[in-house]
């Protein structure tokens, strides 16, 4: 059987996950609206073009090694 000051420390255990857990769905519910976070995040239109050539390059380089390793 559990003695008094054992079954308390668990119950003191379980509130903190408890709030824990509260905190932590609270943070959750406020991040999903992740667009209206990014929204307006980049203020330089020049920097923003020069961002979208770097992903295109990279990813126009991975297809330049996977159709040079496709072909037979």
């Amino acid at each position: 059987m559990l003695d008094e000051t054992n079954l308390e420390q668990r119950l003191v255990n379980l509130e903190h996950t408890v709030a824990k857990l509260k905190h932590q769905i609270s943070i959750a519910t406020s991040a999903n609206n992740w667009l209206e976070k990014v929204t307006g995040s980049i203020s330089d239109e020049q920097t923003f073009l020069e961002i979208l050539e770097y992903g295109k390059s990279i990813r126009y380089a991975d297809k330049l090694v996977n159709s040079k390793y496709l072909r037979f």
